[in-house]
């Protein structure tokens, strides 16, 4: 064999060697050090677990406070609006003409009603109303107040008329 074939014999043979060691040792450490590193984080995220439970029941006690302030009980999104409705419109001198059943429509998988429903009153206590359910109910947004001058040719008075339409999510 000459000098130039013991080289590359060399070469081919160290070549080998470095594959083999890779498959029988450096391939499993890599494997168990991987499997190291992931049972550390699920250790730490267990560890955490009962600082994670306390953050929890905090967010749910501030969930709740949220709901009785923004008057949502335990009925319907749809009752709770119409109680307050009701409530404003008799403290207030308006009266309650027309609630429809809400349009529900799905948009990427999100559900979205739409509350119609009339008043009728003077417009500063409409105005106020509109403002209740967008600001302090947080029941939704408004999304169209059509006002409309009517007059009742019984008694030739007129009188004002609003048709809201109330977008919510959920």
């Amino acid at each position: 064999m000459t000098k130039q074939q013991k080289n590359i014999a060399l070469i081919v043979s160290f070549v080998m060697a470095l594959i083999l060691c890779y498959n029988l040792a450096i391939k499993n450490t890599l494997q168990l050090k991987e499997q190291h590193t992931n049972l550390v984080n699920e250790a730490v995220l267990l560890k955490n677990g009962p600082q994670q439970l306390a953050v929890l029941k905090q967010k749910n006690v501030y969930y709740d406070s949220l709901l009785t302030k923004f008057q949502l009980g335990g009925s319907s999104i749809q009752n709770n609006l119409l109680k307050v409705i009701n409530t404003y419109a008799s403290n207030n001198a308006l009266k309650v003409v027309d609630f429809l059943e809400p349009h529900v429509s799905t948009n990427n998988e999100l559900v979205i009603k739409t509350y119609d429903f009339t008043l009728e009153g003077t417009y500063n206590n409409i105005n106020q109303l509109v403002y209740l359910l967008e600001q302090k109910t947080k029941f939704g947004e408004v999304i169209s107040l059509h006002f409309e001058k009517k007059k009742n040719y019984r008694t030739g008075r007129f009188y004002l008329q609003a048709r809201i339409l109330l977008k919510s999510f959920g």
